[in-house]
């Protein structure tokens, strides 16, 4: 049973890291990025020829799978992105599944469509007692380094200049730049932050959840649930909510094979039937 919930938290884990951008810009700059995929697919990808191709060490990779999708995500925002901003949801949908399907194709195209895994260190290889439970360390790495990252980031949203900026900037943009917040690079920041959390996520996740050319397609799914089951408000919401999908699709996988990812599916339904505008959201 331990092993189940330690398995079940390392993957909510992975997928609060690989949420947790479309969380910002979907609740803090309104902005429907469903091309949130792709940035975790290029870190995943990153990672992939950082390690197996180019010799760099796993844990000097994963800096790394950040920078390059951060970089690429600023370089969107400013080229395509930026100008969608005050367009219809519909109109931001459409743009960015879109990107998801040339993203598909280009990896595709460059890389083969076979499975692709990391190189991961000695260290993090194999499995520790915990209580007289073995537990793999990668796992117990993840937790560690993910719980770091979410308590920063809701230091950084809460406690910081620059989160009092995005919020004044979401709020009302037209005040925000008349009290000197530079708006649009802001936003600029605050998006390329996001794709470099989903590049980094994607290089964590590549060894447990797989990586191929439809990762962003079969995983969009999941960014959309830990998002609206634990609002777009905070970060304490989607990072909960992941938790709880992590560790019921891994106990309902090992206890319930044959509903394969329909236990996830129903509680989420339920959910949102009870809590329509998310389990964790605030009061407005």
């Amino acid at each position: 049973m331990l092993t189940i919930i330690i398995d079940g938290i390392a993957y909510g884990m992975v997928l609060f890291i690989l949420a947790v951008g479309l969380s910002v810009t979907l609740g803090l700059m309104n902005f429907v990025n469903l091309a949130h995929g792709a940035f975790a697919m290029a870190g995943g990808y990153c990672a992939v020829v950082a390690t197996t191709r180019a010799g760099i060490p796993f844990l000097l990779a994963l800096p790394l799978a950040f920078l390059v999708t951060a970089i690429a995500g600023a370089l969107l925002e400013r080229l395509l992105y930026r100008p969608l901003y005050n367009r219809p949801h519909l109109d931001q949908v459409l743009f960015s599944i879109g990107m998801v399907f040339m993203a598909v194709a280009s990896i595709d195209w460059l890389m083969g469509s076979q499975q692709q895994f990391v190189t991961l260190p000695e260290a993090l290889k194999g499995r520790t007692e915990i209580f007289g439970i073995p537990v793999g360390r990668y796992r117990l790495f993840i937790i560690v380094l993910c719980g770091l990252l979410a308590a920063g980031l809701q230091l950084i949203l809460s406690a910081t200049r620059f989160g009092s900026q995005l919020r004044a900037a979401v709020d009302d943009a037209r005040v925000a730049r008349g009290l000197g917040i530079s708006v649009n690079r802001v936003f600029a920041l605050t998006f390329a932050a996001g794709s470099g959390l989903a590049g980094l996520g994607g290089a964590l996740g590549a060894e447990i959840l797989g990586l191929d050319p439809t990762f962003p397609l079969k995983f969009m799914i999941y960014f959309l649930i830990v998002v609206s089951v634990g609002g777009t408000s905070s970060i304490s919401g989607p990072f909960l909510a992941a938790l709880l999908l992590g560790i019921a699709d891994v106990a309902g996988k090992y206890y319930i094979p044959q509903a394969g990812s329909f236990i996830i599916y129903a509680l989420m339904i339920l959910l949102l039937l009870v809590r329509p505008q998310g389990l964790f959201a605030r009061a407005r």
